[in-house]
Order: C-alpha cells, then sequence, then structure tokens
C-alpha cells in the first residue's frame, strides 16, 4: 500500500526513543521470563527465547538482565508469576486494538487498561471479538537503505517467506509461524540485520485513517497503552497516510 504506513513502522520510527525511556528492556525480560517457562533456559533448545536473546542484544540490553530473566522463568531466581492476558477493543475510525500483557497482578493490568481506554472515548471488546481478525505471523522488518531489494527478496523467499514488500523506510517480511526461524537464520547467514523480528499480530485487512486530528488520537491512543508497565504489544489494524505522519512527527 504505497504511501501509507502501517502501525509496526509506525511504531518502528519511534522506537530509539522508546528504548531510550527504558521500557524496552522491562518487556523483554518479561517475554524472555516466559520463554523460557515455556521451553526452557537453553536458547539452543528453545527456538522462541533464541529470537528473544537475539532482539535483546540488538535492543543494546545488558547479559545480566538477560540472564537474569531466563534464571526467573526456569525458577533458578524467585519471582513474580506473570500472568499472559488478552484485551481487545475499537479507537476511533473503527481500528480494531488487540493488546497483550505480561503482568504478576491481572486486577492491576485489568484497572489500568479499562482506564486508559475510557479516558480516550473508547471501549473494551468481548474476548474474540477483535483477535479473530488477527492472523499470527513472523514479521521481519528490514532497513531499506541496507539492502538491495531483489537481493533480500531472494533470500527470503527461498527460505520460505509469504511476502515481502516496503512500507516506508523498511522492508517488512512475513512468514507463518513455522517457517519464521528458518527465515530468521537465512539472514542471519546472508549478514542481513533485522531492525525488528519477533512473532506477531497482521490483521486480515487494514482500516485506512485519512483525518490527520482523528490520526493522532489514535496515535497517542496506542502510545498510551504501550507506555503501560504490564503492556507488551499492542497490535493494530490503523493505515496512514504518510503525509500525515509527516506532519505529526514535525510538531
Amino acid at each position: 500500500m504505497s504511501g501509507h504506513s502501517k502501525w509496526k513502522t509506525i511504531q518502528h520510527k519511534k522506537g530509539a526513543a522508546d528504548a531510550a525511556r527504558g521500557r524496552i528492556f522491562s518487556k523483554l525480560s518479561k517475554e524472555i521470563s516466559i520463554a523460557a517457562r515455556a521451553g526452557g533456559g537453553d536458547p539452543v533448545m528453545n527456538p522462541a527465547l533464541r529470537t528473544l536473546i537475539a532482539k535483546a542484544k540488538s535492543s543494546n540490553m545488558p547479559a545480566d538482565n538477560v540472564e537474569r530473566a531466563i534464571k526467573k522463568g526456569t525458577g533458578e531466581l524467585a519471582g513474580g508469576q506473570l500472568e499472559e492476558i488478552t484485551y481487545e477493543g475499537y479507537a476511533a475510525a473503527g481500528v480494531a486494538l488487540v493488546i497483550k500483557v505480561l503482568t504478576d497482578n491481572k486486577n492491576r493490568a485489568a484497572s489500568e487498561i479499562r482506564h486508559i481506554f475510557t479516558k480516550f472515548g473508547s471501549n473494551l471488546a468481548g474476548q474474540g471479538a477483535v483477535a479473530r481478525t488477527f492472523k499470527r505471523k513472523g514479521q521481519i522488518l528490514v532497513e531499506a537503505a541496507t539492502v538491495e531489494e531483489d537481493k533480500l527478496m531472494g533470500i527470503v523467499l527461498d527460505a520460505g517467506a509469504e511476502d515481502m514488500q516496503q512500507d516506508g523506510e523498511v522492508f517488512e517480511i512475513i512468514t507463518t509461524p513455522a517457517s519464521y526461524q528458518a527465515v530468521v537464520d537465512a539472514l542471519e547467514k546472508a549478514g542481513i540485520k533485522s531492525a525488528s523480528s519477533e512473532i506477531v499480530l497482521i490483521p486480515d485487512a487494514f482500516v485506512p485513517v485519512t483525518d490527520k486530528t482523528t490520526a493522532g488520537n489514535i496515535v497517542k491512543f496506542i502510545e498510551t497503552l504501550e507506555e503501560n508497565e504490564d503492556v507488551q504489544n499492542v497490535y493494530s489494524n490503523m493505515d496512514v497516510n504518510e503525509a500525515i505522519l509527516k506532519e505529526m512527527e514535525q510538531k
């Protein structure tokens, strides 16, 4: 969708600021603990953990933090029991949101998520009402300036990727969850660094937001959700014209 930008790309542009605020380390620690709890603390035998460790390294997360998170997940270190919760709802213009939460206090998390929705005049939806319009996919972003498109496409398609397209300043590579690790490994073998790499929820269809004020309010809504300490990811089907984004960035 040329001339437009999906929410993941907007997040990517804001990634440096997010990392500077330190939230990314806390969120990665929780994800690493959950992955270690589910599949063990050996990254060789646990692909999900291996991917998160690579993500932590690319975010300059200290190795001690990674090791501590793994040990909490495997029970070698004490730590609060984390629960995974999904919240669903809608923002303005019919934009769908799926919020993934990892928390040691589900009552606190529920109260705070509801408060944010109320603050922005939105409502939570019933379980499955929104999530059913999203699919689990592997998503890898590669800076467009770092590699030739034809070379990248050949590598990822040979490794089993479903699709690749340019979205603003990045190439977006989509895989099935099953072929995700093979594509990640192929990129690593070719010496191509990814800007972002994870299993995500991709919407079946995107909702274009053409009004600048509405787009700004939705972005602020999602950013407020992401700033919550329990929120790990916010998935959205928002699609914004790049001209609107540029105006928002200049303010």
